[in-house]
């Protein structure tokens, strides 16, 4: 695990000691039980069936170029997105490094957004899993260069029982072994997430090892709908994109532009 990713996470810890003395894992618990009663949108489903894929990501900042829209709002760009063609959304709920926050998806749901969001943060502990159900995610993003192979495979399974789905994120070959743990859908990250650094090759390279069967999704990096289409024929169904749509002025009218020429 790299310098960027080791940082985030050791913050992340301290920031889930202050979550726990806020509200307990047992309060949170009794908040989230009434909801599971309700299905949440499938996010492998909705992008096995889309025509495009695209999950369009609400990204305020990064810690690699800084703020990218620190005025988006989280009950506009979302629903734009949807409406423009979005199969699945991404919203990123880490504060310190992203600018993001639960109440974004809370917000984006209560705009009229019913497609499958997914909470991307750097989960390491099944309390962040009770926050993703509470605030209204249908999936979670589960890192395997923060977490074990054993914790893992605890987290994916706590995930299935609150009725989430789990996109697990893959970035290097040895990786790979974790596609084997029963998550829903199989990330490659085109961005190294120690050096920041961004190779859409990364994705071509990997796919082929990944299991035939797996709901493939590319994340990060891509800016070109002829890159999506070479993707799609590498085997993905899921293209994650975020910065090429949220640097611009209107987030949602980038991405229709960006489904257009491949229909």
């Amino acid at each position: 695990m790299a310098d960027i990713l080791e940082q985030i996470v050791a913050h992340k810890r301290m920031e889930l000691d202050e979550f726990r003395q806020r509200k307990s894992y047992s309060q949170i618990e009794k908040e989230v039980m009434p909801l599971l009663d309700t299905p949440c949108p499938s996010m492998r489903k909705a992008l096995t069936e889309s025509s495009n894929g695209i999950i369009a990501e609400f990204k305020r900042k990064s810690p690699s170029k800084g703020w990218i829209k620190e005025d988006g709002k989280a009950d506009i760009i979302p629903l734009s997105y949807q409406e423009n063609g979005a199969a699945a959304l991404s919203i990123l709920t880490d504060e310190y490094f992203f600018g993001g926050c639960d109440e974004f998806i809370m917000k984006a749901r209560q705009s009229g957004v019913t497609i499958p969001i997914l909470y991307k943060n750097f989960v390491i502990d099944e309390y962040q899993l009770l926050q993703a159900r509470l605030c209204g995610a249908s999936a979670a993003l589960l890192i395997a260069a923060c977490l074990t192979k054993e914790r893992c495979k605890s987290l994916i399974g706590m995930a299935h029982d609150l009725g989430l789905e789990v996109l697990l994120e893959m970035h290097s070959e040895p990786e790979l072994e974790y596609a084997e743990l029963g998550n829903d859908m199989c990330g490659i990250n085109n961005r190294n997430l120690g050096t920041f650094v961004t190779d859409v090759k990364n994705s071509f390279r990997l796919a082929e090892l990944l299991p035939q069967d797996a709901c493939k999704v590319s994340e990060s990096g891509i800016s070109n709908p002829d890159t999506v289409a070479e993707l799609r024929q590498a085997g993905f169904r899921g293209f994650l994109i975020g910065e090429n749509f949220m640097k611009t002025e209107n987030p949602g009218e980038a991405l229709r532009q960006f489904i257009m020429p491949h229909p």
